[in-house]
């Protein structure tokens, strides 16, 4: 057996970047930048009131208090979108709403709420009853939240909703992204029939690729196919044809990787490498490093999953040219206890109940409902045989 690490090795070394394009931002979402994004403008762009109230001299109601109020004189109006820059005297005012630019001539903000009126009365004069806590009070400064120029968002990063509306704040109008990995997803297995068919003695519901699929997309890629085969080589040579002609920059295949009499995937696919990983569950892999790159995955529900999140997805995050290819990781008490094989790096979905972790199956590589409540993997070294309750795991977090 190889490690998870060797054979990731190998696999990441046939990776290669995918094109690369300019977007609007509207259509960017989900994609990863391929160079770091800068703000076109200062953030904020020009200073503005961060509460609706007055625009004033500080020096006018520095003393302000309930019992010995400012008057102030109202001289103007200003809302939000105003390009007005209206001249403030001493003991004047300008009313102004949130995000409207400061005056020049004022130096601070009192809110409505400092004053005996409010908005109510707010037009003629205002009666300031508590004093700002100093000049540039209720002012959000040019600049103060990004200068323009200022790096926003990372080479590497995929763009989220919150990333999109940074950019968007920040006058970005298109990015440079990776397009998305064109993906082909092939199960195979004479046993397997659509959910939902009858069921006759023998065959089960085809789930994997769904699963693969699914998986897939979650990763930014583009499904182009996702087909199932029986063990029989031509059907399996005719959709990996298929999968080329629809431009596949990946396929995936489930089952016929292990040491039966029909694995299709061994017999049929002279180009795929097959290895054994030292992992539970997963063991048999296989992989092409052409292209397409091919990964030859087991059919097992659980071993595709786990080997997905090992092998694939690492790959298609690392073609978009993501800066973080691995899933964030916790270190956990286990609730309860259980075993580990012997020499391999056991993957355990698991669920989390109160800071603590627990399996969320019984251990078993076709245990495709335990899967349903599974919130990530306990990952336990291959030297360790045994979880006892209280023992700290490390946990792969699927989001």
């Amino acid at each position: 057996m190889i490690s998870v690490e060797e054979h990731l090795a190998s696999i990441l070394s046939a990776v290669r970047p995918l094109d690369r394009l300019t977007l609007p931002l509207a259509d960017a979402l989900g994609l990863t930048v391929v160079e770091p994004v800068a703000a076109a403008v200062d953030l904020p762009l020009f200073d503005n009131s961060a509460m609706d109230g007055f625009a004033v001299h500080f020096s006018d109601v520095a003393t302000a208090s309930a019992a010995s109020p400012a008057l102030l004189r109202v001289v103007a109006d200003l809302a939000a979108g105003s390009a007005a820059d209206p001249a403030i005297a001493c003991g004047e005012a300008v009313r102004i709403m949130t995000g409207a630019p400061v005056p020049t001539d004022a130096d601070t903000i009192v809110p409505f709420e400092a004053t005996a009126g409010g908005l109510a009365d707010s037009l003629g004069t205002a009666r300031v009853t508590q004093a700002p806590r100093g000049p540039g009070a209720h002012i959000r400064r040019r600049g103060e939240d990004c200068p323009a120029g200022a790096e926003l968002v990372p080479a590497g990063v995929a763009l989220g909703p919150l990333q999109l509306s940074a950019l968007a704040a920040a006058n970005v109008a298109s990015v440079a992204v990776s397009r998305r990995p064109r993906v082909a997803v092939i199960a195979t297995g004479s046993e397997l029939v659509r959910p939902g068919s009858p069921l006759p003695r023998g065959r089960i519901p085809e789930s994997n690729s769904l699963l693969l699929a699914a998986l897939c997309s979650r990763s930014g890629a583009e499904v182009v196919l996702r087909t199932t085969v029986g063990d029989v080589d031509d059907d399996l040579r005719r959709a990996l044809d298929e999968a080329t002609d629809a431009g596949a920059d990946v396929i995936v295949t489930s089952g016929g990787v292990s040491a039966g009499a029909f694995e299709v995937v061994k017999t049929a696919v002279s180009e795929m490498r097959f290895v054994q990983v030292a992992m539970q569950p997963g063991r048999p892999q296989g992989f092409s490093p052409g292209d397409p790159l091919m990964f030859g995955l087991p059919g097992n529900p659980v071993s595709a999953a786990v080997s997905f999140e090992a092998f694939v997805r690492p790959a298609l995050l690392a073609m978009q040219g993501r800066a973080e290819t691995g899933r964030r990781m916790l270190r956990l008490p286990a609730s309860v206890g259980w075993r580990s094989p012997r020499e391999r790096r056991q993957y355990l979905p698991i669920r989390i109940v109160e800071g603590a972790v627990a399996p969320a199956t019984p251990q078993g590589s076709h245990r495709a409902g335990g899967l349903a409540g599974a919130e990530g993997y306990a990952v336990v070294p291959a030297e360790v045989e045994h979880i006892a309750a209280g023992d700290l795991v490390d946990v792969l977090l699927l989001e």
